[in-house]
């Protein structure tokens, strides 16, 4: 079951590490940053912006 995350949210988000626009992947839920080829998790419809916590993309 996947969590809505508000779209006004997602708007003003940006990468922690490279202040880039993020990218929503609704099926992952996940917030992507293309720049930094990171995957921050989106758990209970909450993003987790931390770096720690993200999951590094294929290159």
């Amino acid at each position: 079951m996947s969590t809505q995350v508000d779209s006004k949210l997602l708007e003003i988000l940006v990468c922690p590490l490279t202040k880039s626009t993020l990218h929503y992947d609704k099926e992952a839920q996940e917030l992507i940053s293309k720049q930094a080829k990171l995957a921050y998790p989106i758990r209970d419809g909450i993003p987790i912006m931390l770096v720690d916590e993200a999951r590094e993309l294929d290159k």
